[in-house]
This record gives C-alpha cells, structure tokens and sequence, in this order.
C-alpha cells in the first residue's frame, strides 16, 4: 500500500507540475488576450521578406529564405516576376502571382522587364516599388518582422517600411548595395545632378525609416553617418556566397596556368586593365586568363582582345550556369577579385566574388582597398596589385614564379578564412540572433 500511495502522490506531483506550465505558457502566449510571438528558447517567427529579386533569378535572398523555412520559420516572399538575367519575364511568369518553393511562399508583383536601356530599367525601378506598395497596403497577415534584402535600387524596398508603420513591427534593411552612392559609383548620373539630389532624399528617407540596418560591409556605417547623417542602429552582417550545389567535375584547362575572374564586366572591376596586363603573355603558351560574365563593358573588353591580338591568351566566355562557372573556379592557378579605386564609399566594400572565391580555396589576385583588401590580407591567400597593367602583370608572373606547395598553401588560407567567418550556415545564425533581437517580447 506504501508503495502504491506513493506512486499517486508522484503522479499527483507530475500533474500539478504540468498543469502550472500550460498556464505559465498560455499566459506567455496570450498577453491580455492580444497574440503575440512564441516565446521560447527555439522562436519561430513570422517573416515578411522583401526583395524585388528572386529565384529562378540567380540571388541569395533564395537560399537565405529557404534555409529559414528549414529551421522551421514561416516566411512570405514580396518580390517581383523573374527577369533579372533574362532580358524579359521568363516565360510562364507572366501570369504567376502567388507560388510555393521549397516552402517558401512567394507573391510576384507585376513589372515592366529590365530591357537593355537606362529608359527601361528605370521604368523597371518605378513598377515594383509602385506595385509592391500596392501589394502590401492589402496584405492583412501578421508578421514579427520585416527583413528586406536591398541591392539595387533602394526604391525596392520602401514597401517594407509601409507595413511595418502600419502594423507596428520591426524593418530591417539588410544593405547590399549603397545608394545614390552606387548611382555615381557607375557613372549613370553626375553627383550635381538633380536626379542624383532626388535620390539622395528619397533613399535617405527609407533609410532612416528602418528600424535597424544591417550592412554588407564594416565601412558603410561612415557613409549613413557621414554622407546621409543618419545615427541608425547598424550591424555588420555579410552577403552570403552565391556557391551552387554541383556535382560536376572542375575544368582541365590545356595551359599550366590559368586566371579566372567571374563575374559583373562593369566600370569598377578594371577588366580592360587585365587585358592589357596580359600583353606580356601573349607569346607564352602555359597562361590563359579567363573572363566569365556580362555588364556595360563587356563590348569594350571583347574589343579590346581583339585589337591587341589576345584571342589566344585572353579568353571571354558566354553566359554560363552557375554550375558551370563553379568548375572553372575550381581548378584555376588564381581568382582575381578587382574593384577601382574612386573617390566613394563603393569602393572599400567587400565584393562577394571575394567571399565566393575564398571558398574555392584558390590563390587570389586582388587589386582592391579599403574592406575587401583588410579581408584578404587577414586571410593571407592573396597577391596583390595595384591597378596599373604592368603591376598586375608583375602579380600574374609572382603567382605563375611560385612553387606548387606555396599555391596550395595560399588556397588552404582562403578556405579555413571563409569557413571561420563567410560559412553560409554561420551568417544564417547571425541574421536569426538580429532578428530575434528586434521582436518585441
């Protein structure tokens, strides 16, 4: 009888103890009748992401979004219907509004297609951030918060600060991309210009109407309190790497030693100066410098091969998938990671073609400053050079001078750097400890 009395006091015991919990978590739940988030040790959250980009565009706003669905998040996508890459709507977008991927939600908002002329990829611009807003003025779901990605343009964006006015939760604005600064950097408007003062305003207003932002690189917290004046709650957070999932084996390149920069063929990546360091070379037969991607100057570069005769060291390659590009990163002698150097904050960013080409392992040709040069050298797998021809010609013969052991060395470098500070997962457990700061409790 002992025995059994004491086995019901246990189970009177256990019962009280349970019974005192549910309330305790019910009352947590229920604050005064009002919802609110799951308070627990693993808070699951209710995301609003916003994005004018996203899969199948090639954008990390992706797998950031999937990853979170994995760690049992809900998220709901604003974005845009796919053309970023494409030239047009990829065809069967035309008519999608609202899908399901990899359990992400996504609503696409109408857009006029990017085109090829400045025209058009203003008039792009202009119709998501119109539709967009008109989008999230009738969506009535409850969120924690809103995490919108900006690349470019800011405009995009603005959205996210209307639903959180209006329904009274946290915006972070993870920036990717400085503007007007940007807007200069490439050179689509003079800095006295009016459009550019327009600018200045309205991205200073979106800004400075985000609960937090959150930067790809350490020197941009100068710029928005410099530049726009803005004293704003700011955290150091990076740009994910882009690296595809592949099974597909790396390049055998025909010659010993080959350079491979992939990636925007634009004003500030200095690749005409590449081209023209590679005059040195045109007579040997083991160096290959490889150039994959597009932008402004890739007429100009393709040109500039075929004036100086470089077709046979000197190789720009189509459009390739991103798996395709990952085999030649693979297996290159070097990456190169450049960015020029002007009178901007542009400038002393950290490029993800550099956290991406760390993650190969390979040596890196750097000719850069400010953030990404700190980044490298912290890493200790680069040469580097200055933006003169004949200097990164003298870097490309220092790589091609070192024994096999010294490159493996410097590769190894860049891997265990990344691994420690750019490992997608670890950025992913940063963003979740900015976002659980925010919610209110």
């Amino acid at each position: 009888m002992a025995g059994r009395s004491g086995f019901t006091k246990a189970r009177l015991i256990l019962f009280s103890f349970s019974l005192g919990f549910s309330i305790l978590f019910v009352t947590i739940i229920y604050d005064g009748g009002e919802k609110t988030s799951c308070l627990c040790n693993n808070l699951l959250m209710r995301i609003l992401v916003v994005c004018q980009y996203y899969y199948p565009e090639n954008v990390v706003i992706s797998p950031i979004c999937e990853e979170l669905v994995r760690r049992g998040h809900s998220v709901l996508v604003v974005t845009g219907k796919p053309n970023y890459g494409f030239g047009k709507i990829l065809p069967g977008y035309e008519k999608i509004t609202d899908e399901t991927i990899n359990g992400v939600r996504v609503h696409r908002c109408n857009l006029v297609p990017r085109g090829e002329s400045k025209k058009s990829l203003i008039a792009n611009y202009l119709s998501f951030n119109r539709n967009s807003k008109k989008f999230i003025r009738s969506l009535q779901e409850d969120f924690d918060f809103v995490y919108s990605m900006e690349m470019s343009p800011v405009i995009a964006v603005q959205c996210a600060n209307i639903f959180a006015k209006r329904h009274h939760i946290p915006h972070l604005l993870h920036c990717l991309d400085l503007w007007p600064e940007s807007v200069v950097a490439t050179g689509a408007f003079p800095r006295n210009s009016l459009a550019y003062w327009l600018l200045f305003f309205w991205s200073k207003k979106i800004y400075r109407d985000a609960t937090r932002i959150l930067v790809s690189s350490p020197s941009f917290e100068r710029y928005f309190i410099e530049i726009l004046k803005l004293n704003k709650d700011i955290s150091f957070i990076p740009q994910p790497p882009l690296i595809p999932a592949s099974n597909s084996l790396p390049i055998v390149y025909p010659t010993a030693y080959n350079f491979v920069y992939a990636g925007n063929v634009g004003r500030l990546q200095l690749i005409e100066n590449f081209v023209l360091a590679c005059e040195s070379f045109k007579n040997r037969k083991d160096f290959s410098f490889h150039i994959i991607g597009n932008g402004t100057k890739a007429l100009a570069v393709k040109e500039l091969i075929k004036e100086r005769n470089l077709e046979g060291v000197v190789h720009y390659h189509p459009m390739m998938t991103p798996a395709q590009v990952s085999s030649y990163l693979a297996s290159a002698t070097a990456l190169v990671v450049p960015l020029a150097n002007i009178n901007s904050p542009v400038s002393r960013t950290i490029p993800n073609k550099l956290i991406s080409s760390l993650y190969y392992g390979r040596p890196i040709l750097g000719c850069l400053q400010g953030d990404g040069s700190i980044v490298l050298k912290r890493a200790g797998g680069a040469v580097f050079a200055d933006e003169d021809p004949n200097d990164i010609a003298k870097a490309f013969a220092e790589i091609m001078a070192m024994p096999k052991e010294k490159l493996n060395r410097l590769g190894m470098n860049n891997k265990k750097y990344f691994e420690a500070n750019f490992r997608f997962g670890k950025v992913i457990d940063q963003l979740e400890q900015e976002f659980k700061s925010v919610i209110k409790r």
